[in-house]
């Protein structure tokens, strides 16, 4: 009977080291398992740590938005003089192009911005290709609030326009508001400054900018609404003595906005390649 218990005590210490085993064993997996967690995170420290020293998670700079291809829109308006459209691609897109203005005044030498009015550009070289401006009228002079004189169209009512519109681009940008002014102020249309020998291209309404444009000869406020193409850079002074004579009407009559006094005639408008920046 002794020796049956003698086995039976052995068999139960055997079992409980077993167990005692099982849980000691099972304990250092998870503490190998915890040690393995801890140290991986801590190496996830170290290697973030080390990339936003090193400025990976720096915000990037925005790039500018691509330029895209010039699209041609049919001109549906009465008055149009079909000289067929420029190339919708291969275009330069930038640098500045000289431009070149023989007026029975004189000449008058400009700067063409290719990089901000690639489209505008691309049509003022397409035009004067096709000698669509050669012999024509500025047909507009304004002596008031607007001061600019208008040319481009074919004709002396000033309808004269090619076959094709074309986006707005390059629109001035309105400055802030004035944070001193009064909140209870009448709201105005918001303008900006035309500076003195602006070119800009006419419109009559959004992303109809087609063959007529005009030059500003003095600082003028008005709407952003004008496609800004280039500058006068010579003989702006012609078109300033110009305008010193006036407008008149139809009968003659001296006006304020209306045909110059003395006449402006384009003899010839030229384009000459880009160069790479400007005068």
């Amino acid at each position: 009977m002794a020796s049956s218990r003698d086995r039976q005590r052995q068999l139960a210490r055997a079992k409980l080291d077993r167990q005692t085993a099982r849980r000691t064993a099972r304990a250092r997996r998870q503490r190998q398992i915890r040690a393995g967690v801890a140290g991986g995170i801590a190496l996830l420290v170290i290697v973030v740590g080390a990339l936003w020293m090193g400025g990976v998670f720096d915000k990037k700079p925005t790039p500018p938005a691509a330029i895209g291809d010039c699209t041609w829109q049919p001109n549906k308006a009465p008055g149009v003089k079909d000289v067929g459209t420029p190339a919708t691609t291969g275009m330069a897109k930038s640098g500045v192009a000289p431009m070149e203005i023989t007026t029975n005044l004189g000449a008058i030498s400009a700067e063409l911005d290719v990089a901000k009015s690639p489209c505008a550009a691309e049509s003022f070289r397409f035009l004067a290709s096709k000698k669509y401006f050669d012999n024509g009228p500025c047909h507009r002079l304004s002596t008031e609030n607007l001061f600019v004189l208008q040319c481009g169209s074919h004709n002396a009512e000033g309808t004269g326009e090619p076959g094709y519109t074309y986006a707005s681009e390059n629109l001035p940008q309105v400055p802030a508001p004035d944070p001193t002014a009064s909140p209870s102020a009448t709201p105005t249309e918001p303008k900006v400054t035309y500076a003195a020998g602006t070119i800009a291209l006419v419109t009559k309404g959004a992303n109809t900018n087609s063959g007529q444009f005009m030059i500003f000869y003095k600082d003028t406020p008005a709407s952003p609404a004008y496609s800004v193409v280039g500058k006068v850079t010579k003989g702006l002074d012609l078109i300033t003595k110009a305008a010193e004579a006036g407008a008149v009407d139809a009968s003659g009559a001296k006006v304020k906005d209306g045909k110059p006094k003395n006449d402006i005639i384009i003899q010839s408008l030229t384009v000459a390649k880009p160069t790479e920046s400007a005068t």
